[in-house]
């Protein structure tokens, strides 16, 4: 007997797929894709080089120009003091004005009113200083300004008298700088740019290789096949590699079906004619009945090997869930030994396949009226209830039975594992949870089982739910599920 929807009746309940974390496989990962970090590794191998080819530049280049320049200053200084010593005063005013028109050199005297402003600049200014003194004696110093009027200003003296000497900064080398910064920066901006071009140039062929690799797991064999004619021998060997064994998937994908249809074929063939000479052969009506159920008990296992062995691609549209679930409903109507209670929006929709979805709950029911009976009445109680959780569904199919061990719970969806003995009163392949876990997979949701505080074992399932719907809960578009790779590529 078959029941309506049962109305304030909470039958969800606490699920595990709200309340436990997602599978690993499910929960979005952090870190930096493999493009990024030997993006990363590149730029710090690159950058580092600069800073020690700076350093390197800095000792074997910096310090010997600015011995260089100090050197220069000296000779000059020391050229003119000379001129001016071995000179009468009426050549000496000549030679300064001659050395101001045709050098660019000026020598004024140095009087003690004058103010300067000492030469403060780089590091490598201050050892032009230091080196400067170390060759004209304590007495020397260097300004950027004597009396508010810019220069490089060098004072030394010619005793009894002192003086300064003013020149022109640009006629000698010139140590730091704007000039290192913007061709530092210009170095690290295209060492930055190659480390992007190669770091791309590594990684294309292994994105391409799991690109193919996702199309193959999707089942998609013709569209994995990988360049073989690539200039790399190591990325031309796997390529060959792996067109060779998606050629080799492609075939036993192909044997599979050739031969899973001639089983279906043999076996039910001579089962329908044994079917049919055991109800014309067998007079005892009990036999007859216990043979002929035996024979459709055979015939139900094997729909259950095909149904495990159907190939892992979905095509996956919205699907109003309310009708899925009736239907599924109306085929067992007729039996007595289950009560169904419903609590289903009616303008509920999924991303799905229809018949993989209605698939499922037949064997979820199944599974409740075969395993889920209270033991007073012998009749299974099946709570059916879904509801909406942000992008995803939520659907719960729950009996009141006497539920499974713990140590059972896990190994349920396992191939060919039928429980413990408190569920196993009919008997079976083993497969139909496994088939429920294995097609809820392919339809991108979740599949878990968990025994109930209250009694009998609950089956939650997480589908994802269609983007594009109207105001009234309606199909606006639907639009086909991209696999990862697409949807990346």
């Amino acid at each position: 007997m078959i029941r309506g929807v049962t109305k304030g009746l909470d039958v969800t309940g606490p699920a595990p797929l709200e309340t436990a974390p997602a599978p690993l496989d499910m929960r979005p990962r952090l870190g930096l894709s493999l493009f990024w970090r030997t993006f990363f590794l590149l730029s710090l191998l690159l950058i580092g080089s600069i800073v020690a080819w700076l350093q390197t530049f800095r000792a074997l280049e910096f310090e010997p120009r600015a011995v260089q320049t100090a050197q220069q200053i000296a000779s000059l200084v020391n050229l003119s003091r000379a001129a001016l010593v071995h000179s009468d005063p009426i050549a000496r005013v000549s030679l300064i004005k001659t050395l101001a028109d045709q050098e660019g050199v000026r020598i004024v005297p140095r009087e003690p009113t004058d103010t300067y402003a000492p030469l403060a600049g780089s590091a490598m200014d201050q050892r032009i200083v230091d080196e400067l003194v170390n060759r004209l004696g304590a007495g020397t110093v260097m300004g950027s300004a004597v009396n508010n009027e810019q220069g490089l200003w060098i004072g030394f003296k010619i005793e009894p008298d002192q003086y300064w000497m003013l020149m022109d900064k640009t006629r000698f080398s010139q140590v730091g700088g704007r000039t290192w910064l913007v061709w530092l920066i210009t170095a690290a901006g295209l060492s930055l740019a190659g480390a992007a071009v190669i770091a791309r140039l590594i990684n294309r062929p292994l994105k391409q290789l799991s690109f193919a690799a996702s199309r193959v797991r999707d089942g998609d064999f013709d569209a994995s096949r990988l360049d073989e004619k690539v200039a790399t021998s190591e990325i031309r060997e796997v390529n060959i590699g792996f067109n060779r064994m998606a050629q080799q998937l492609a075939k036993i994908e192909q044997d599979r079906a050739v031969m899973l249809a001639g089983i279906s074929h043999d076996l039910r063939t001579p089962l329908a004619r044994l079917r049919l000479e055991t109800e014309m052969s067998v007079a005892d009506a009990d036999a007859r009945e216990h043979m002929a159920a035996d024979i459709d008990q055979l015939d139900a296992i094997i729909d259950k090997f095909l149904d495990y062995a159907r190939p892992d691609h979905a095509e996956l549209r919205p699907v109003k869930l309310n009708d899925v679930i009736e239907a599924c409903i109306y085929a067992i109507q007729d039996h007595g030994d289950i009560r169904i209670n419903l609590d289903v929006a009616p303008n509920l929709y999924v991303l799905a396949d229809e018949v993989e979805l209605a698939r499922v709950v037949s064997n979820l029911l199944e599974n409740a009226r075969r395993y889920g009976k209270t033991p007073e009445t012998g009749i299974a109680v099946v709570d059916v209830a879904a509801k909406s959780r942000n992008e995803w569904v939520l659907l719960k199919v729950r009996d009141h039975g006497m539920g499974v061990s713990a140590e059972a719970l896990p190994n349920l969806v396992k191939p060919f594992f039928r429980g413990d003995a408190a569920r196993t009163a009919a008997t079976g392949a083993g497969l139909g949870l496994a088939i429920v876990d294995k097609t809820v997979q392919r339809m991108g949701g979740i599949f878990a089982l968990a025994n109930t505080t209250t009694g009998g074992l609950a089956a939650h399932i997480k589908l994802q739910k269609p983007k594009a719907l109207d105001e009234g809960g309606g199909v606006l578009a639907a639009e086909p599920q991209r696999t990862e790779a697409e949807a990346a590529g």
